[in-house]
């Protein structure tokens, strides 16, 4: 798993166990695929292992068995020992007759399916009270004195019967939710952004089929083509899923699904239908699923290896079914619910590769972080636009190319054994026990579990190996941080250093922070030039780069910025126009300047750094001058903004760019390009340059008239 994942999830937990101390209620959006119900686990697991007197009551949908589904992973987590101190109980109601409905008191995080606690369950029946009032009523009451804490499992789901609880029973409340409902109060105190969650490599990426005249034919020969690609690059069975209507035209729908699927060419796919009534459930596998209960067709049909093609469901897998090797979603359903289609787009987005994405290829990186959605516009992409380089885009990725640079670890370093390293290490005394040695090996990063798998030909040489985990750990951070003996230049295959450019499309989210370009590389797909920007800064050092590009120079091509004539080509180029003339080879010329924002998506202009983990840091502007130097910009700003107070408290902000100054000073010694961290102080600019390996301080008007001079360090 990559570090990114790792990141952001310990982060966004370490978040909601500090604002536990000071909130009564927190709310935790983050989106689906993005691993919340292991954050949930982490969450408690560090809470219960700090207070032994707390309780987690986890209040969890029944759809879709939820509720057990989350039993059976906080089981497998404590197993495993990623959280041991969890001790989970699933509250049933599967009890023969008559007999009193009871909860045992000696657990401490309580799995309660929803559907349990409704007028006229049995929980209702003074169960459920009665099993609160054991916990928290004291000796007096034969009880513990524990305090409950209330985790809301897709909180935006109405609670209201464990809400007149509330005050009575509960210490603390979590609403855990993609889709939190703002009008109960849900507004989140911390949250996994969409584009972090896709920047990490933790979901995938969508592209957006926003079609009417698109059908569910077309859906299903874009799986075909798919199908043989996720196979051969991933090793993993894609299915397209389609959800179709609830009521009326559900028949309907069905119908013409099955007409397109039993045309000659689609014959070899594999499909099931699930809908709520078991008996109106369908499929064409009559070998392997039709032998399975309908009960288990799900749990079939999860799994990468599953034969099942194409899925069709009405609204029973919207929450609790994770389908990783899912990567179409094809709505044929008129949905009006904005919740509801964000839930069902989570069924797609999972990364297939999470826990081995590193192991792969580029080209199947891509594939497996590429989800595609029919008839679905997401909220969080309504505010996102395309953007593409002009046409002829050769010409700008011909000209910017960009050398970028990586760490070795600790196995590349060429006077390390780790044979000898370890007899150097002393003997142990009291050996550890297997769990706590497992739990430690799997913690650390791949690198070195590959360099401790590739060292253990035997169980004797891995336990040797796990209880010198920490010193190896320690040993691979002073390498790998020693930037001058770990950083190289990417390389291919053949030792070639390895260039890269703009990506030939992306997208951005509108953040606000406007500023208006039309002659640098990229252009809008809707063709305005109305571009956001994130931060305040980034748009300040936006308009610095705009006017520093077109300033007119002595020497070069007249101007600071280099520039390039693009258009498209012109089909009839050559011929003979109305006027005798000759048509032209280009139409719509236009003149650019090399300079543009580094959109993160589909991006491989990046440079990594160490920071107790591997990190990539992708710099915010990359601009070619007239004198053929490229330039890259990493804005930063010390204005503390509402968002950065947390980060700053850390000094995990400050820390950070200490840290990047030192690997950009590296990368411009090693790849002979300029590297800079403007950082905003109110209204000032200070400017770390890097050039050649030597670090230089200006102000921008020194860095305004570096760019206009050519240089010879």
């Amino acid at each position: 798993m990559l570090q990114e994942v790792k990141d952001l999830q310990q982060n966004a937990v370490t978040k909601l166990v500090e604002l536990t101390a000071t909130h009564d209620e927190l709310t935790f959006k983050a989106p689906t695929g993005s691993g919340k119900t292991y954050m949930m686990a982490d969450m408690m697991n560090r809470i219960l292992s700090a207070d032994k007197n707390i309780v987690f009551l986890v209040s969890t949908l029944s759809k879709g068995d939820l509720a057990t589904q989350n039993y059976e992973k906080f089981q497998e987590y404590s197993a495993k020992g990623n959280f041991p101190v969890l001790k989970p109980y699933l509250i049933s109601s599967q009890i023969a007759g008559e007999e009193r409905l009871f909860v045992p008191i000696d657990y401490n995080v309580y799995l309660l399916p929803r559907d349990l606690y409704k007028k006229g369950g049995r929980l209702m029946q003074g169960a459920m009270e009665g099993f609160l009032h054991t916990i928290t009523g004291g000796k007096l009451l034969g009880g513990q004195e524990r305090k409950v804490y209330l985790i809301k499992d897709e909180c935006h789901i109405a609670t209201n019967n464990l809400d007149s609880l509330s005050e009575k029973f509960f210490a603390k409340i979590y609403n855990f939710s993609a889709t939190p409902k703002l009008s109960r109060g849900q507004h989140p105190d911390v949250e996994i952004k969409n584009d972090d969650a896709v920047n990490a490599k933790l979901i995938k990426d969508i592209e957006l089929i926003d079609d009417p005249e698109i059908t569910v034919a077309d859906a299903i020969t874009k799986f075909e083509e798919v199908k043989q690609e996720y196979r051969n690059l991933l090793g993993v069975n894609p299915c397209l899923i389609i959800q179709i209507s609830n009521k009326d035209k559900a028949d309907a729908e069905i119908a013409e699904i099955k007409k397109e699927l039993d045309k000659a060419e689609h014959t070899d796919l594999k499909w099931m239908l699930i809908v709520t009534d078991e008996k109106e459930c369908d499929t064409n596998d009559a070998f392997k699923v039709k032998k399975l209960p309908v009960s288990k067709w799900k749990e079939y049909a999860k799994e990468n290896s599953s034969t099942i093609d194409i899925i069709i469901f009405k609204m029973v897998i919207t929450e609790g079914w994770d389908i990783p090797r899912a990567c179409l979603l094809y709505q044929m359903r008129d949905s009006k619910s904005t919740q509801l289609d964000e839930q069902v787009m989570g069924r797609v987005r999972r990364n297939p590769r999470l826990m081995d994405f590193e192991t792969l290829s580029d080209e199947a990186q891509k594939l497996a972080m590429t989800a595609w959605v029919w008839g679905i516009v997401p909220e969080d992409l309504k505010k996102s636009f395309g953007v593409k380089l002009w046409q002829e885009s050769s010409l700008i990725t011909d000209e910017i190319k960009i050398k970028t640079t990586r760490l070795k670890p600790l196995m590349k370093k060429t006077e390390f054994h780790l044979a000898v390293f370890l007899k150097k290490q002393s003997v142990v005394s009291a050996p550890s026990s297997i769990f706590r040695l497992w739990r430690g090996f799997v913690k650390i990063e791949s690198s070195l579990r590959e360099m401790g798998e590739g060292y253990s030909s035997d169980f004797a040489k891995w336990r040797e190996f796990a209880e010198n985990i920490e010193a190896v750990v320690s040993e691979s951070s002073l390498y790998v941080n020693d930037y001058a003996r770990s950083m190289e230049v990417a390389k291919d295959e053949n030792g070639k250093d390895i260039e890269v450019s703009f990506a030939l499309a992306s997208h951005y989210t509108d953040n606000g922070n406007y500023v208006d370009i039309g002659d640098w590389v990229w252009k809008r797909n809707d063709g305005k030039e109305k571009f956001s920007f994130d931060s305040e800064a980034e748009r300040a050092w936006t308009s610095i780069l705009k006017d520093l590009t077109k300033e007119d120079v002595t020497v070069g091509d007249g101007r600071v910025g280099k520039r390039v004539m693009v258009g498209r080509k012109n089909p009839k180029a050559g011929a003979t126009n109305l006027f005798g003339g000759k048509e032209p080879e280009f139409l719509d010329v236009r003149q650019v300047y090399l300079w543009g924002k580094n959109y993160i998506a589909n991006s491989s202009i990046k440079f990594e750094y160490y920071l107790g983990a591997l990190h990539s840091s992708y710099p915010d502007f990359i601009m070619k001058d007239s004198f053929n130097r490229v330039h890259i910009f990493e804005v930063k700003s010390v204005n503390i903004s509402a968002n950065m107070v947390g980060d700053f408290d850390n000094n995990i902000y400050k820390t950070k760019l200490e840290e990047l100054k030192k690997a950009y000073k590296q990368a411009s010694k090693l790849t002979e390009q300029l590297f800079y961290l403007p950082i905003l102080r109110e209204d000032n600019w200070r400017i770390f340059q890097y050039v050649g390996g030597y670090e230089k301080i200006l102000t921008k008007d020194e860095f305004v008239n570096y760019c206009r001079q050519f240089h010879t360090e």
